[in-house]
């Protein structure tokens, strides 16, 4: 695992190094905080006419590239706990979008199943995505590109043992 030896930007103009990390502008998380949120509140009224919420519209992409995953194996694809994902399941089965099932053979796995109206919702939701890259100005290898990086960096802080600190 490497540490950033490089300095901040705009070092000179601070009275230390070690400030300027400190600086709102250069935070990393920051950067995909704000991000985050704008891409949220920027899929709201995309998926209203849907009747889905965000993380709802996520677990249905799950959903229409793996329909009877288990409840466990989609809280990993999308990094949420049970205590998180079970209301939200609650609420898609409410819609009849989804069913779930206990696995026959051990009651404690259980399976979601799209409903005829979750499938038929797939082509509704299918020009989202479009939407949301012509929203960016990205070109589609920009926005690869920068998916690509995003589940990296995921993936590389997810293994980080210890936190990363600046070496300037």
């Amino acid at each position: 695992m490497q540490r950033s030896k490089t300095s901040p930007p705009n070092a000179a103009a601070a009275t230390s190094p070690n400030e300027e990390w400190l600086r709102l502008d250069v935070q990393l998380c920051f950067a995909l905080y704000s991000s985050s949120l704008a891409m949220t509140k920027f899929y709201k009224p995309l998926l209203d006419p849907l009747g889905l919420t965000y993380p709802q519209y996520l677990a249905m992409l799950v959903l229409w590239e793996q329909d009877g995953i288990s409840v466990s194996a989609l809280g990993q694809k999308l990094s949420l706990d049970s205590g998180t994902l079970t209301p939200l399941l609650k609420r898609l089965e409410a819609a009849e979008l989804i069913t779930r099932e206990r696995a026959a053979d051990d009651e404690r796995r259980v399976h979601i199943h799209l409903s005829k109206t979750g499938r038929a919702l797939k082509k509704k939701a299918a020009g989202i995505p479009e939407q949301v890259a012509c929203a960016s100005a990205c070109s589609i290898e920009e926005l690869s590109s920068l998916t690509r990086r995003l589940h990296e960096l995921r993936t590389q802080i997810q293994a980080a043992s210890l936190p990363l600190s600046p070496t300037v």
